[in-house]
């Protein structure tokens, strides 16, 4: 049977180079298996989210060689999301709250994204009689205490407790915007989704989400989490995105060009001699792609690394 994958950009700027190498690399694990693909536009943030984004990211990734079998804006699944808030309210598993950005940073205790971790304060406290709907305050979700033993297609240990780890995820916003760790897994399952290849940033939400799939008897996809691009700001290193976007990359390269520099940086080519993503589909093969992440620099013409 033929695997589903998906890659799933969010639609909060324009994309960049990591946009670029992260589709392409779920673009070719899906051809290369003789798979479906699909776009998902993760647009639910209504302070960041714009239309403009959505297209552009849309076109970029067309113009790189990309296609698609379905393309989706996330807002549209939002009866999804709806009926997967009702299995957990009506499984005693949200709770409003109220507890701050500010107030989780006083605690002081770090989460292994590198946020902030939440203590798990609001666990005793019950949705208004209206149910959640109702609320105007943060849902959380109540996830089940203990460790999720779980390893990725590219062999990387991601056991967790989430609750110790990050605490209970939020699941809806203050604002009304359902978050992205619920919204994740609703959106994969209702797509058939069961191969979900992404960053390595991302790896350490997976068991948080696959705590979720199982309050919402949900199936685990296969996960593979692979290389980032980065770039040095002062001393620390930070993903690439935002020195040079691909409006202004398109203005210095062809396709061909990019996509050749790419699968180079990814370690599918020895140069960065140019080609299509198709031109790649025979010979990938998660073996070939470097594990290290690539430190790369925009000189104002070219990228270099």
């Amino acid at each position: 049977m033929a695997c589903i994958g998906r890659f799933a950009p969010s639609t909060t700027g324009p994309a960049h180079p990591g946009t670029l190498l992260a589709a392409l690399l779920c673009w070719l694990d899906a051809r290369q298996r003789g798979g479906r693909v699909l776009l998902r536009l993760e647009d639910l943030d209504p302070d960041r989210c714009r239309p403009e984004y959505a297209t552009a990211m849309v076109a970029d990734l067309a113009w790189i060689g990309l296609d698609w079998d379905a393309t989706v804006s996330q807002h549209a699944l939002h009866a999804h999301h709806e009926a997967a808030l009702d299995h957990l309210a009506a499984h005693g598993r949200l709770y409003p709250s109220p507890t701050t950005r500010t107030e989780l940073a006083h605690l002081g205790r770090r989460a292994p994204d590198g946020g902030w971790a939440y203590d798990n304060r609001d666990r005793g406290r019950d949705l208004p009689a209206g149910g959640w709907r109702a609320s105007g305050e943060p849902l959380r979700c109540r996830l089940d205490d203990g460790i999720i033993t779980l390893r990725d297609g590219s062999g990387d240990d991601l056991a967790q407790d989430p609750v110790a780890a990050f605490g209970d995820p939020i699941v809806r916003r203050r604002d009304g915007a359902i978050s992205y760790q619920l919204a994740v897994v609703v959106d994969d399952a209702a797509a058939g989704v069961d191969r979900v290849v992404r960053g390595r940033d991302i790896a350490t939400s997976t068991a948080t989400q696959v705590a979720l799939q199982r309050l919402l008897g949900l199936p685990c996809p296969a996960y593979h989490h692979h290389l980032l691009l980065l770039e040095a700001r002062g001393k620390k290193l930070a993903k690439f995105h935002g020195a040079v976007a691909a409006a202004t990359l398109r203005a210095h390269y062809t396709a061909d060009e990019l996509v050749g520099l790419l699968a180079w940086l990814a370690g599918l080519q020895t140069t960065a001699m140019p080609c299509r993503p198709r031109d790649l589909i025979a010979g990938f093969a998660w073996g070939r792609v470097a594990r290290s992440d690539r430190l790369v620099t925009w000189t104002g013409e070219r990228l270099v690394s």
